[in-house]
């Protein structure tokens, strides 16, 4: 496990007002020294590092550290005198990842979550926002004087440091005493908390008011009266419309000053609509296979269960499940293969023509899936694993094409067995019965491994082993293979040829050699972080897709950078067989551990994520512990309109056609002729944006149909300005 120390001097610090201060840049250096706190520590040659994000965004990656924040400020009696409280001084830090503990010249005056080292071990907290106090007439302030704030906090995995800045210290008058936050319980609950850092009792009204955003609407509003001290709190619970973007807005107005705190938050809204009773077929009608392969295919059908599954015409070869629509056997004779597939519950019946395409290539469509790192990290067990799964079917997913079941990194055992064979540690008993119960569900199953000695993690590579590795998988029943260069840069670096784009191509082509030389199909996933260009060599290997950045974090900051900055431009580079693969998708509850927490993008954002990796034809593969997921998620990741775009026979990934500042609109032809447009607000405001002022840089005189993707309704073609919220989308599907 890595170490990593921060410790920041705030180099700018701006008064705000006579009683505040505020800091947002800081000094970086690593190690972990109680010396870290100390008033006379000479940090003034440390490197300057911002607080208003996340200390991987600024280049430092480590899988998990522990760090310093060292803030030098000048508390004077000046700003004692401007508050009309004088109770105490308050720090407000944000949120912090994960854990944290907070010195005032040495002594601690605020803890939030547990180290590793503590009774009970390591405890995430991220999302609480630290606000510590000390009192006026406490001896550990220095009046008029240089005080150094100290912050010792640890993460357990990628991101970490303070986020939230600017930091803020002050001396707080009445009303500042006042907490007031939001959450959300269910998806029709949310609650407002009431509270005090103060043992003065403060007495005031807390007014609520809920807007729906799309038309400005005031849905509802209601006032209350409350007296609250830091030992009596309050939590006032609102019920929401789910079906609506409702932002509410809390006011609490102290009754003695006459002054009031706000808030407000939006909710968790589902824009796709429940599925219809009766069958109805979501998943691609093309699916690729080589010759002799076996077939591994599930038709995802919605509607009322039981569901039973009957074909007509059916190749020789095949076999259809009745009970679950999958898919299996196999084709020796290359060539097209078309048929139709029924689905009828007590509802009615559904059917899909559908066709196997035997030949060269296989994944003809991007993958869609579950992949264990997001969540899990290195404490992935087959345990975890088959609960995945099983909530992957019991949740309805399946039903809507997600098949792929993959293990990252941490299954492998310290030593092969003795002929060289690569062996499972024991969290996972039994990886070939794992594969041929994923199978019989018409699942898929994926693994992960490393060119180099080691992996990410360190466990063991296929470094001088590939040929048995590759046998292994088939054995096993494997048909999805990750394989991160972790571990090989080592021997790269020592390579004479390493500034060449072959030395970056050589393990990847020696593997797809092994690969291929086995008689079931297995998806190979590049993860090189997009070195030495990889899209423009990655077919070349035969690679499926290939990653073309870094990890993804539960950031805007590194959500953008990834799907807007990085991958949108390598649209000339996916096609059907090969894709651009900007990582694994970061919503519901993730954590990279064994500590989960619900995804920090905002609502909107989540909206964003998926809209845009489904117009990237990204690889879909889900990154939360499915067991735990919530309506919301579901319905996010279960719109089959949105996912008919993902899976695009055509194969085109979406241009940026326009790039107006806050506002990107991405374009993808689909394969009936129509076009799926998305709107996309990256900037902190909402807008209102005029579709129609854009229609000449889309390529359309004028639109002769809308359709709403998220919603799945029809829109008018005459009114074409649409309420796109900050970091937000509109999701659309237009003729021209």
């Amino acid at each position: 496990m890595k170490k990593l120390i921060f410790s920041i001097l705030a180099s700018v610090s701006i008064a705000v007002s006579a009683q505040e201060l505020t800091f947002s840049e800081a000094k970086f250096k690593m190690g972990d020294d109680p010396s870290f706190s100390s008033v006379t520590l000479d940090d003034s040659k440390w490197e300057t590092l911002s607080v208003q994000k996340t200390w991987d965004a600024q280049g430092k990656r480590p899988n998990a550290a522990t760090g310093w924040y060292r803030f030098h400020v000048k508390i004077t009696k000046q700003m004692l005198e401007s508050s009309d409280m004088k109770e105490c001084v308050q720090f407000a830090l944000g949120g912090i990842d994960d854990a944290d503990e907070t010195y005032l010249n040495g002594k601690l005056i605020g803890k939030t979550g547990q180290f590793p080292s503590d009774k009970g071990g390591y405890k995430s907290m991220w999302s609480v926002p630290r606000i510590y106090t000390v009192k006026v007439n406490s001896d550990i302030i220095r009046w008029d004087q240089d005080n150094v704030l100290s912050v010792r906090c640890y993460s357990g995995g990628e991101p970490g440091g303070m986020f939230q800045g600017p930091i803020v210290v002050k001396v707080p008058s009445r009303v500042d005493g006042i907490i007031l936050s939001t959450s959300q319980s269910d998806m029709s609950t949310m609650q407002v908390k009431i509270a005090s850092r103060y043992t003065t009792t403060l007495s005031g009204t807390l007014t609520l008011k809920q807007v729906d955003t799309d038309n400005g609407e005031i849905l509802a509003t209601e006032s209350k009266k409350y007296s609250v001290n830091n030992k009596k709190t309050f939590y006032h619970k609102v019920t929401v419309d789910k079906s609506r973007r409702v932002k509410l807005v809390a006011t609490f107005t102290e009754k003695k000053s006459g002054r009031s705190v706000s808030t407000e938050a939006i909710n968790k809204y589902i824009l796709t609509p429940a599925a219809p009773d009766t069958p109805r077929f979501n998943t691609t009608d093309l699916y690729g296979v080589r010759p002799g392969s076996p077939v591994i295919f599930r038709f995802g059908v919605s509607g009322k269960k039981p569901i039973t599954f009957s074909a007509e015409n059916l190749p020789s070869g095949l076999a259809l499940n009745a009970e679950n629509g999958s898919l299996s056997g196999k084709i020796d004779k290359a060539g097209s293969y078309t048929f139709t597939v029924k689905a009828r519950n007590a509802n009615g019946e559904a059917s899909q023509r559908f066709t196997l395409r035997v030949g060269s290539k296989i994944a003809l469509t991007p993958p869609m899936g579950w992949n264990s790192w997001n969540c899990w990290g290195l404490s992935v067990t087959q345990e975890k694993v088959i609960s995945s799964a099983k909530a992957l079917l019991e949740k309805g997913l399946a039903d809507y094409g997600y098949a792929y079941i993959n293990i990252d990194d941490a299954w492998e055992a310290p030593q092969r067995n003795a002929d060289g064979t690569i062996a499972v540690n024991e969290k996972f008993p039994d990886m070939k019965g794992l594969g041929e119960w994923l199978h019989s569900q018409g699942l898929k199953f994926g693994i992960y491994s490393s060119p180099g000695d080691l992996t990410c993690g360190g466990y063991l590579g296929s470094l001088d082993h590939e040929k048995q590795d590759a046998e292994t998988y088939n054995e096993w029943g494997i048909d999805y293979l990750k394989y991160d260069w972790c571990g090989y840069g080592r021997k790269h670096a020592k390579e004479k040829d390493n500034q060449t784009t072959a030395s970056f191509v050589r393990p990847y082509l020696l593997m797809e050699g092994y690969l291929r030389d086995q008689p079931r199909d297995i998806f190979y996933s590049l993860c090189q972080y997009g070195m030495a260009d990889v899209w423009k060599w990655g077919e070349a290997v035969d690679a499926n897709s290939w990653r073309t950045t870094g990890d993804i974090t539960d950031t805007w900051e590194s959500m953008y950078e990834i799907g807007f900055s990085r991958n949108a431009p390598l649209y000339p580079y996916a096609k059907p067989g090969h894709w651009n693969d900007p990582d694994m998708l970061i919503v519901g509850k993730v954590g990279w551990s064994a500590n989960l927490r619900d995804s920090r993008l905002t609502p909107d954002e989540q909206y964003t994520h998926i809209s845009l990796w489904t117009l990237m034809a990204s690889n879909m593969l889900i990154g939360c512990d499915i067991a735990q997921m919530d309506e919301f998620t579901v319905a996010l990741l279960c719109n089959h309109e949105v996912n008919a775009v993902n899976q695009d026979i055509l194969g085109k990934q979406a241009i940026r056609v326009v790039e107006d500042g806050d506002i990107q609109i991405f374009l993808r032809p689909l394969s009936d002729g129509s076009h799926a447009l998305g709107i996309f607000n990256v900037g902190n405001e909402d807008k209102t944006v005029d579709l129609g002022s854009y229609l000449t840089q889309i390529g359309a005189q004028k639109l002769t149909s809308v359709r709403d993707l998220w919603r799945q309704k029809d829109l008018d073609t005459a009114r074409l300005k649409y309420h796109v919220p900050t970091h937000g989308v509109k999701y659309l599907k237009v003729r021209f």
